[in-house]
């Protein structure tokens, strides 16, 4: 069949590769005739998410505003680009998603990936199961929803007020909301729930679950309110015991509510002792597997550049394909089809997730099996010149409203992005959030609109600077004796986060501020120093020239280890400060991990994507892993089991580890006396930020 269809060779290979999926010839013949799809010429063009879902074979794209939400009956394509720019790509299939389906995602995958190069690192995500990359895009977390295109289930519309629906909230780090039936039989009372009625949203925290999952669900809800109503609809928080009419009108009666469960999904510390290295091959005519390595830790010079490899780490559910560069076409086209037919073979869960990595792309967990690893020095390309402007400049005492407007084919689009800092005041939330709405009406309701938090910004939110870094500076420009005046000293930590994006916040002039890491804008009333640590990168340096231009002052070049007494003495004197040069190359990134027993059970999690200081969630212990140390962070609220368990689980953990570290110090810490060794590994670390609590601050804006 494929020899009557396909006429050119590199078709034909292909499709002989896909037959297994048993598509109808026509469909195949309809996906291969378009092998640049229409909406791969936007692409990659700028940084940041774009989604689509699969309908009738074709790609379409999912409004802005609904990112986040997946049909349970669907297979969507995700495209990541970073600044430099770099590219991820994740086919997301659902747990009822067709055949059909999740092949044509498999297809448009390969075109995607031919399109941009071979580059690209690519995912197969399956629903409850997706890479901590994947999950880390959605920070209030994702949401599952009933049917697909199949079923005759569309997107909604911005501001469809027509819904009726019940979300189950599970999970402390990763949040994922599944849609379950309305019904009181469907609560327990050991976590969150959220009754979506459409123009009123109601928060249900059962009486056994925690602050920290409180504030995760309050997150969540919050973004269906922002996103996907446009900030129309009322938020309303429930207590188990204490539920108004409004929800006994819909769910009936209340009857006895479940008690709450441990949880059923076995979670592990993410290292493991084992993995074996296989080689790809088709020298044979059809792909073959031989034997590298039998166990981890592996040596980088294991992977030649002539061919492709899996990496099999079955047993913790991840299987990998690195990429030669030399290697043949052939091979490196089907390295997905390599990867799922490998794990048939061993018989693993379909469940399994499969990263495909060119060389260079290589991603935290695959490096983790090598003990020498090293990555290359990689230029990120020229820089635009910066042109003075405010734009890009931010207090973190207030809250802004940013219009976007963008052209898509002949009709004009808009995003509304509403930042707040972390100090503003809940009247500045408030009324931000009103302005927001007031906004989007006098545009007919059209815009997208992204709620935004100081130190979360979305890569396409960065880019809109023209290569600025981000500005935040202290206080704010409306407060209520007028806009606060800057110190005499001021100090700006200057750092360029995993996505390429910069940011230059203003922090407490001291000392113990500083980070080798990192590059420092110290004003003084007499000059202005550019400090910069050992381990900080040229991109930092030429945002810190940005920041001295924007102080209106000449600075002065002072390198780690040369400062002058002046500079000392500007800051107070000279302290101890975070002097690891870990971070100075990234080759190993800082992970966080949560040692909770919420569940009944003690557990570790690890938080997905950039963490911050607010991922520490004080009712547990927290694991940081700076790959030299391990730092165990006490919250204050963390239960006796947490305390005595925990030094055990580092210990596992760096014994488990498959690059094989040993002998790691394991440093034990409490919240509030936290060290520069510790606080340096999170930007523009504040000491205040417990004074106040997180979770009623993010539900008094939530009650407008």
């Amino acid at each position: 069949v494929c020899r009557q269809c396909f006429s050119k060779p590199i078709m034909f290979v292909i499709a002989l590769v896909l037959c297994g999926h048993c598509f109808p010839v026509a469909t195949l013949g309809k996906l291969f005739t378009m092998v640049s799809h229409k909406e791969f010429e936007t692409a990659g063009k700028a940084p940041g998410l774009q989604i689509w879902r699969i309908e009738n074979m074709d790609l379409k794209p999912v409004p802005k505003n609904l990112y986040g939400n997946f049909y349970t009956g669907d297979a969507y394509l995700l495209l990541y680009t970073t600044t430099a720019p770099s590219y991820y790509i994740h086919m997301w299939m659902g747990n009822e998603c067709s055949q059909d389906e999740s092949g044509a995602a498999a297809i448009f995958a390969t075109q995607l990936d031919d399109f941009l190069g071979g580059g690209p690192v690519q995912f197969r995500e399956v629903q409850n199961n997706e890479s901590l990359t994947f999950l880390g895009y959605f920070k209030s977390g994702i949401k599952y929803k009933q049917g697909g295109v199949a079923s005759g289930f569309h997107h909604v519309l911005t501001n469809d007020v027509d819904v009726k629906r019940l979300l189950h909230i599970k999970g402390r780090r990763a949040i994922r909301a599944t849609e379950v039936e309305m019904s009181w039989s469907s609560f327990n009372k050991g976590d969150c729930f959220i009754v979506d009625l459409g123009k009123e949203i109601y928060q249900w925290c059962g009486s056994d679950c925690n602050r920290f999952e409180r504030l995760k669900a309050s997150q969540l809800a919050i973004d269906i309110r922002d996103n996907e109503r446009n900030g129309r609809a009322k938020l309303i928080m429930v207590e188990d015991g204490a539920e108004p009419d409004a929800l006994t009108k819909v769910l009936g009666p209340k009857s006895s509510i479940t008690p709450a469960a441990p949880d059923n999904e076995e979670v592990e510390t993410s290292n493991k002792k084992k993995a074996a290295l296989y080689m790809i091959s088709d020298a044979s005519g059809s792909m073959k597997t031989s034997v590298v390595a039998q166990t981890s830790p592996f040596k980088q010079e294991m992977l030649s550049l002539d061919e492709c490899y899996i990496l099999d780490n079955g047993v913790d559910k991840n299987v990998f394909v690195w990429k030669g560069p030399n290697a043949n076409t052939s091979e490196r086209k089907a390295a997905m089809k390599a990867a799922e037919q490998f794990i048939k073979e061993k018989n693993y869960s379909s469940k399994t997730q499969i990263q495909v990595l060119p060389a260079g792309g290589e991603t935290t967990l695959f490096k983790q099996f090598f003990s020498n690893w090293k990555d290359k020095d990689q230029t990120t390309g020229d820089r635009v010149p910066v042109d003075p402007s405010t734009y890009g400049q931010f207090f973190g005492g207030d809250c802004y409203l940013i219009l976007y407007s963008y052209k898509q084919g002949s009709r004009e689009q808009h995003i509304i992005y509403t930042w707040s800092g972390l100090k503003s005041t809940q009247d500045e939330l408030a009324a931000s959030a009103f302005l927001t709405v007031q906004l989007d009406d006098s545009m007919g309701g059209a815009p997208v609109q992204v709620r935004v938090t100081q130190g979360q910004e979305p890569p396409h939110l960065m880019s809109l600077f023209k290569g600025k870094p981000m500005i935040i500076h202290s206080g704010g420009t409306s407060r209520k004796d007028g806009q606060t005046k800057t110190g005499s000293m001021r100090l700006f930590h200057i750092r360029q986060s995993s996505s390429r994006a910069t940011r230059a916040v203003e922090v407490e002039p001291s000392a113990s501020n500083l980070n080798t890491n990192d590059v420092f804008v110290l004003k003084s009333p007499d000059c202005v120093f550019v400090w910069k640590g050992a381990g900080a990168s040229e991109e930092e340096m030429v945002a810190a020239k940005y920041v001295v231009s924007v102080l209106g002052r000449q600075s002065t070049d002072v390198v780690e280890g040369k400062e002058p007494a002046g500079f000392w003495s500007a800051l107070g004197g000279k302290k101890e400060y975070q002097t690891s040069p870990t971070l100075q190359k990234m080759a190993k990134p800082p992970r966080l991990f949560g040692c909770s027993n919420k569940t009944g059970r003690l557990v570790v999690e690890e938080v997905p994507g950039d963490f911050t200081q607010s991922d520490l969630a004080t009712d547990d212990v927290m694991l940081l892993d700076t790959w030299d140390q391990i730092f165990l962070w006490i919250g204050k609220e963390a239960n006796e089991v947490e305390k005595r368990e925990s030094p055990k689980i580092a210990k596992d953990y760096v014994d488990s580890d498959p690059s094989g570290r040993h002998g790691l110090p394991i440093t034990t810490i409490k919240q509030g006396a936290e060290p520069p060794t510790f606080t340096g590994w999170f930007q523009a670390w504040d000491p205040n930020m417990w004074d106040t609590d997180p979770l009623e601050r993010i539900r008094a804006p939530a009650k407008l």
